[in-house]
């Protein structure tokens, strides 16, 4: 096929993106086309004035939000602004010490969260590494070093193996070039490179005539045009997609944000109606808004802010001491209802260091233990025998110009450095063996005939022989060859069938194959091979094929057990093919189903929505695929984690509910994640999930203390009200505020610090369509909240003192005093649902709450705090009806938990005796867990 490579036509013909199909130009035209010169580079001058004129070639990031805009934020949160009202109608009717309190109370909200925010935005600008690599630029005829950030579109630039590719370049000349482009496009592989066109419509992974910025080149040297640099380049591109993704609201946002407006309602209609009743009795306005303040406080979760803060920031510690850093508190929570993971496999799943995993030498298998670029391990025959090969070690060895240090530091092939790995694990040190044996000739590796060449003398069979060792891709090399080494090291005729369906059993496991072969040479001919080594590559003797795999992280198996135990899809996207994709993912333990990213482009939403249960394996996708999928995850209403370390998966994981980075991976896929591996763990990712977990069972079971005692609160206010109770007065503001300081606090404390609940791990994710303000939910606050109400309003109907009694009473104080026990037995009760909370584990709860109960007492016995909260001193009897009426609150609650689990356990029990669903709707208060198995 002819392809018309003129600049004009070029232009023309459709890319995939806007701008010049550079990658279609011949290298004189490109050259041209960049308004440059190939072999002086651009002047001085002209360097400078495109500098000026395109700007830096850096990529942009937004700024972080400051302090102020944080803490401003903090203030227009609906409960804060809440608590600014009461406070400022406090100061309106004269009673500033109430006032006092609350605004030190939001000033503390505000403070808080916004410290907090500051120090997790802290954590993740602390992983920021500034890295301003070197470029090699042909100025004025000479070459220069210069920054990486002066390079402009027309410079010329050198790059040789080991470099940092620092702009988008058109190659104009190269020899054995090969980069490593899984940072952009997910190819775990190096690729080839060279000067020749490609067409105009060649996909990003496969133009072969470019290098792109911030890949690297891992074989070969090579010349290149600059054609686009900052922003306009690949990974600029990328970095532009992520001002498309919008940042929405965690979770545990939107639920909060719900709630609070529950509350508002709630809150604000209840002072509405005892103003109304009021006025209709002709109460003054001083009383009224005395009144409506008193409720406002009872009905205002006001320790709400501080508590989910402080359990966020404690989740967020935590993370990091495994080494997972957030962006936001929100986001410790937002991980416990991740219910899809898309995990990228190069450098997350597997571990970014291609090993030897099979041989096959003379018809027989040998499997090769260890893994990475670690010289631990051994090849094994059938018997698991280790096998003793200097020969196959040396003819891996030798043909062969990457170096792997003992530690594991590699320049360059990946591939390469597999083998050399291999041939330590053989016995033979490479660096050593080729000094001892040098190359005597070489034919380099190259992209059109795909083998390398080299001539040296070696150790075969007890005497130095003159042999040409080839290696190369399978098809070529088994072309080349007449006979075949057998494990006796007897020459025999090929079984070219045999190597061949050898070859499509590696390939169909995923394994990337090469081939070894030799052809021994006379001395007398080692001067005609010198001279021409190209035309004795033939005839040759196969010496045997090896299988290399990027192999798995030794922990990412367990932790995809251990996410789908938790009721968690695990789905695998990749830039490598689909047929190497789906055999790493029947290794990890995947979903069935694969597909290729040609196909996953041709199937419309609907479709691919349709089969997504099915498919767990994306091969061969592009970023806007990534970003495809997550999106149509999240409209099906999971909450999607996404992973990555490469910039091709910056948008995908800054669209994704979670996004997750590697510590190691691109600065621009760090800045768009919401967490932070820095041990590169994929196992860390599913512990965060269990960490986020805990975090919100714990703000359910606080939310399901706290709404209980304030719809208490708010009844008992009601009631007082409208039947004239206590002089329509139930308590006292200050009363409601100090059980809200000194007694809550702590029970808060105590739901913070009881331990983890069990089987974290073992229950579905939970719904986020639920949310934590359902039908059951609000029917287990109001039930449990009734029944607080009604035994503190026993003390107010049937106290001691006369109806009419003014001042501070006994009956206002038992009722005071019931409400404050009944705290910090709902607090132990509460904990969980419906599991009991008066069994073990109690110890971590209990030591909290033996403070509340010590500062009841002296609330009502200390001469100054009666005078500041209105209280009275209560007889022995009087003590011993509060604590009978706390035994109402007990028994409901527990009798409730109780008949749960019964009819729970009847359920399992029909469900597993007939297969199917089984049982009522649950019990009035009953909350569900999480979205059902099935």
């Amino acid at each position: 096929m002819s392809i018309d490579t003129t600049p004009e036509a070029a232009r023309a013909q459709p890319a995939d993106e806007e701008g010049t199909a550079w990658w279609s130009l011949p290298p004189e035209e490109a050259v041209a086309e960049a308004r440059s010169d190939g072999s002086r580079g651009l002047a001085a001058p002209e360097a400078a004035a495109r500098l000026a004129d395109v700007g830096p070639n850096a990529l942009v990031s937004a700024p972080p939000p400051s302090a102020w805009r944080i803490a401003l934020t903090q203030t227009t949160q609906l409960m804060t602004l809440m608590l600014i009202a009461v406070a400022v109608v406090s100061l309106l009717i004269g009673q500033v010490s109430t006032a006092i309190v609350v605004a030190i109370l939001v000033l503390y909200n505000v403070i808080s969260g916004t410290r907090q925010e500051l120090k997790a935005r802290r954590s993740v600008d602390a992983l920021a590494k500034l890295q301003t690599p070197q470029a090699r630029v042909l100025r004025d005829g000479s070459l220069r070093q210069v920054d990486a950030t002066d390079l402009v579109p027309g410079d010329v630039v050198d790059l040789e193996a080991g470099d940092l590719v620092p702009a988008d370049g058109r190659i104009l000349r190269a020899a054995n070039l090969e980069t490593q482009e899984s940072a952009l496009t997910g190819e775990s592989l190096p690729i080839a490179k060279g000067p020749t066109p490609n067409e105009a419509g060649t996909a990003l992974a496969d133009r072969t005539s470019m290098v792109f910025q911030n890949t690297s080149v891992t074989r070969g040297t090579a010349r290149v045009v600059v054609v686009e640099t900052g922003m306009r380049t690949q990974m600029g591109r990328i970095a532009s997609m992520l001002t498309e993704v919008g940042s929405g609201k965690s979770p545990l946002q939107r639920e909060l944000d719900s709630l609070t407006k529950v509350l508002g309602i709630i809150a604000w209609g209840a002072v509405l109606v005892i103003i109304v009743i009021g006025a209709v009795r002709g109460q003054s306005l001083t009383e009224l808004l005395f009144l409506g303040t008193a409720v406002a406080i009872s009905a205002i979760p006001t320790g709400l802010p501080v508590f989910v803060q402080s359990l966020l920031s404690w989740g967020a510690s935590k993370l990091a001491d495994q080494r997972a850093i957030v962006a936001s508190l929100n986001d410790v929570e937002t991980l416990g209802a991740t219910s899809a993971i898309c995990s990228d496999k190069t450098g997350t799943l597997t571990m970014n260091e291609m090993t030897v995993r099979t041989a096959w030498m003379g018809g027989d298998h040998f499997r090769v233990t260890g893994e990475g670029y670690s010289f631990d391990g051994r090849m094994l025959g059938a018997t698991d025998e280790p096998v003793e090969a200097a020969t196959l070690g040396l003819a891996i060895s030798l043909p062969n110009d990457a170096t792997v240090s003992t530690d594991g530091v590699v320049v360059g092939d990946p591939t390469e450095a597999a083998l050399i790995v291999l041939g330590a694990k053989l016995g033979i040190d490479a660096d050593a063996a080729r000094r001892d044996f040098p190359r005597l000739a070489e034919v380099p590796f190259d992209s059109d005939y795909k083998f390398m060449a080299t001539l040296q003398r070696m150790p075969v069979r007890g005497e130095t022989r003159l042999v040409l060792l080839v290696k190369g891709a399978p098809d070529v090399v088994l072309g080349r060859c007449t006979t075949m080494l057998t494990t006796e090291r007897d020459l025999v005729p090929v079984d070219a069938d045999a190597a061949t369906a050898e070859l499509e059993d590696m390939s169909a496991t995923g394994l990337r194959t090469l081939a070894f072969a030799a052809r021994f040479v006379d001395d007398a001919d080692e001067g005609r091979v010198a001279a021409d080594p190209m035309s004795w590559v033939q005839e040759l003797a196969l010496i045997g094929l090896v299988g290399i795999v990027d192999p798995l992280r030794p922990e990412a198996k367990v932790a995809v057990e251990v996410a789908a135990s938790a009721g968690i899809e695990v789905r695998m996207i990749t830039g490598d093919h689909a047929v190497t994709a789906g055999a790493i993912g029947r290794e990890l333990g995947l979903g069935a189903g694969a597909v290729s990213g040609a196909d996953l482009k041709a199937m419309s939403d609907e479709e691919l929505t349709r089969r997504l249960p099915d498919l767990h394996v994306f091969g061969r996708v592009t970023p806007d695929d990534k970003l495809r999928l997550v999106r149509l995850l999240q409209a099906q209403g999971e909450i999607v984690a996404m992973t990555g370390d490469a910039v091709n998966d910056a948008a995908a994981i800054k669209q994704a509910d979670v996004g997750v980075a590697m510590g190691s991976g691109s600065e621009v896929t760090k800045q768009a994640a919401k967490l932070v591996l820095t041990d590169d763990n994929f196992s860390t990712l599913v512990h965060a999930v269990e960490l986020g977990r805990i975090v919100y069972a714990k703000i359910t079971a606080y939310l399901r203390f706290q709404m209980t005692q304030l719809i208490s609160l708010i009844l008992l206010f009601l009631a007082a009200s409208a039947f004239q109770i206590a002089d329509g007065v139930a308590l006292f503001p200050t009363q409601v505020l100090f059980l809200n300081f000194f007694v809550t606090l702590f029970a808060v404390l105590g739901i913070a610090a009881d331990a983890a609940p069990p089987a974290t791990m073992q229950e579905p994710p939970r719904d986020p369509k639920l949310g934590i303000v359902n039908p059951h939910a609000v029917a287990e606050w109001l039930g449990y909240g009734a029944v607080i109400f009604l035994i503190s309003l026993v003390p107010l109907v049937w106290g001691p003192d006369e109806p009419s009694a003014d001042g501070p009473t006994a009956s206002m104080t038992m009722a005071y005093v019931v409400v404050g026990l009944a705290t910090v037995v709902s607090a132990l009760l509460m904990r969980r649902s419906p599991e009991s909370g008066l069994v073990p584990p109690i110890a971590a709860i209990a030591k909290f709450l033996v403070w509340p109960v010590v500062i009841i007492v002296l609330s009502t016995e200390l001469g100054f705090l009666q005078q500041l909260l209105g209280t009275v001193s209560l007889t022995g009897w009087q003590w011993l009806e509060c604590v009978v009426l706390l035994l109402f609150l007990v028994v409901a609650v527990e009798g409730d938990k109780w008949i749960r689990r019964l009819r729970a356990t009847e359920r399992e029990r029909l469900a597993a005796g007939d297969g199917g669903a089984a049982g009522d709707a649950g019990a009035p208060f009953e909350v569900s867990a999480g979205r059902p198995r099935g």
